[in-house]
């Protein structure tokens, strides 16, 4: 620690003599300067000892004295010395009353201590506590290199909260919490969610102080926090936290400042190691989609266990700006290990945590590739990663009106398609499924359908498609315009004909009109259509164009 005026008294070599402020000597001392000035103040920064002989003073002034004592506490000057046997050969009672009413402490500094001595005497103190702090801010460096190789950021944060005597939190691109030390203090590190988003929005590198909650007589209340951003890039991709109960000195800063550039590196580097296992992930998916399961078996060796075997879902997901482009086959299949970073904290990048987490808590394998704003995910059947994702999806439906349709512009909007169970010879037929289950989900207003469902389901809701609705109107146009001058119903007859499968009798009771009668109407309709009604493919057009324009 920095010189204080008691270690200057026990000086062997000083022999400096207390004469004021005895319960003051614990002060650390900046510097020792020697000023005759009448008034030293203005080239005093605070902190400092001030040596004098009083030879521009009148020291035996009560009034003087007590106007340049109170004048020096008030700059911070830390302690005065009065060199006896110069031009006084005793310390006046005047500046000792001074100073004890100003309780500033006074040394009393003998004929034979020049100076000189007590200014060598804090410099060198100061260069001792200095040298201490840059060799335990070394030593420091390498307990925390040395954590960090055996344990990892955990292990480095432990280091750290023991050299800065409080506590350290590591948190991820979103804010939240990743690590802590002690343990007590990932509540601590909770609280300060929002300070570090804001940081993030800060070009890195960025710090900031923050308050603590308050002294409540436990450490985990430290008054002080410390938030950095960690990353090389333009946005912080994380950030530390270190909070203790007081400004932290320079072995602490040193240690700080380790590590940082340590977490640095490793946040660089899970990054890189990331964006490789990204791009297997991604030649895995393309040769299972192109039917080669056996060569997506040797790439992916061990890492994804017996996922590639088992059953497994399909699932393609889709935010608002795909939507806004439309999907492409070659931009998901062939694309797929692109730009990771397309949606990295969007509703793809949470849909592929939810789905990684849950995968990771049950013990199962997941493959999940982003492109840009898509997302394609391969889960075991039945497994939690499937659940999840489906969860995911329903809890997001569930915060919109059931009526309300996904907007095309909406960045932040959600489209999922989950495929049926499939294996890895038919990993290109899940694939299509999935992209027809969200195609479907797409055209409903809905965020996330299952393929089966569609597939149990009827196909009249898959009709709600302005294209749809533009073609049946055009087709039964000419039908409704003879309706409207009066001289048949033909729109009715044609649906009561289909309906009942083209025979007479029945049709012709539903509408309630001789056999005949609708004999000569289909004859008309068939007429202004031009097409004839034998022809099945005519048959269907209508019927679709009745049922996509008929009334909800």
């Amino acid at each position: 620690m920095p010189p204080t005026l008691a270690s200057l008294v026990h000086h062997s070599a000083l022999k400096l003599t207390v004469r004021a402020g005895e319960d003051r000597l614990d002060v650390p001392v900046r510097w020792a300067h020697v000023s005759e000035l009448a008034d030293p103040v203005p080239y005093m920064e605070g902190g400092e000892l001030l040596l004098i002989t009083a030879l521009k003073l009148d020291a035996e002034d009560p009034e003087a004295m007590r106007r340049y004592v109170k004048r020096l506490a008030g700059a911070g000057v830390v302690g005065l010395g009065f060199a006896v046997g110069v031009n006084y050969d005793d310390v006046p009672e005047a500046l000792v009353d001074a100073a004890r009413q100003e309780g500033l402490p006074l040394l009393e500094v003998p004929r034979r201590t020049p100076f000189l001595a007590i200014s060598k005497a804090v410099s060198a103190a100061i260069a001792a506590d200095q040298y201490r702090a840059v060799t335990a801010g070394f030593a420091a460096q390498r307990e925390l290199t040395r954590r960090t190789l055996t344990d990892g950021p955990e292990g480095l944060l432990a280091a750290l909260a023991a050299q800065v005597d409080g506590w350290a939190a590591l948190y991820d691109a979103s804010g939240a919490v990743v690590a802590s030390a002690p343990e007590w203090a990932g509540r601590r590190a909770a609280r300060l969610t929002a300070d570090v988003q804001r940081l993030r929005e800060r070009p890195a590198p960025a710090s900031s102080v923050v308050g603590g909650a308050g002294n409540t007589g436990h450490s985990e209340n430290a008054d002080r926090v410390e938030l950095h951003s960690l990353g090389t890039s333009r946005r912080p991709r994380a950030a530390l936290a270190v909070g203790t109960a007081a400004a932290l000195g320079t072995a602490e800063r040193y240690a700080v400042h380790s590590a940082i550039a340590l977490l640095t590196l490793t946040t660089e580097r899970s990054r890189s190691l990331h964006e490789a296992g990204l791009r297997i992930d991604a030649a895995v998916l393309r040769m299972l989609l192109a039917g080669e399961p056996d060569h997506a078996r040797t790439v992916a060796g061990d890492l994804y266990g017996g996922l590639l075997d088992a059953p497994f879902r399909v699932i393609v997901a889709e935010s608002g700006a795909a939507r806004n482009r439309g999907p492409t086959a070659a931009h998901t299949a062939a694309g797929t290990g692109g730009d990771p970073g397309g949606d990295p904290l969007g509703t793809l990048g949470a849909l592929a945590e939810a789905a990684e987490s849950a995968a990771a808590r049950a013990g199962e394998a997941v493959l999940a590739v982003p492109d840009g704003e898509r997302l394609v995910v391969l889960a075991t059947d039945g497994g939690a990663a499937v659940a999840a994702c489906v969860e995911h999806a329903s809890a997001l439906e569930a915060g919109r009106p059931a009526a309300e349709p996904l907007a095309g512009g909406d960045e932040e909007s959600l489209v999922v398609g989950v495929s049926a169970p499939s294996g890895p010879i038919a990993a290109s037929a899940a694939y299509k499924q999935a992209q027809q289950a969200l195609s479907v989900a797409r055209r409903r207003g809905r965020v996330c359908v299952e393929h089966e469902h569609v597939a149990a389901g009827s196909v009249l809701p898959l009709l709600a498609d302005d294209a749809v609705r533009a073609f049946a109107d055009g087709l039964l146009r000419a039908l409704r315009d003879h309706d409207a001058t009066g001289r048949g119903d033909l729109v009715a007859s044609v649906r009561a004909w289909l309906s009942r499968h083209g025979q007479w009798d029945a049709a012709a009771a539903d509408l309630g009109v001789h056999r005949h009668t609708l004999r000569y109407r289909m004859r008309r309709v068939e007429e202004i259509l031009g097409r004839s009604l034998d022809d099945p493919d005519v048959r269907m057009e209508l019927w679709l164009a009745l049922k996509a324009t008929a009334p909800e």
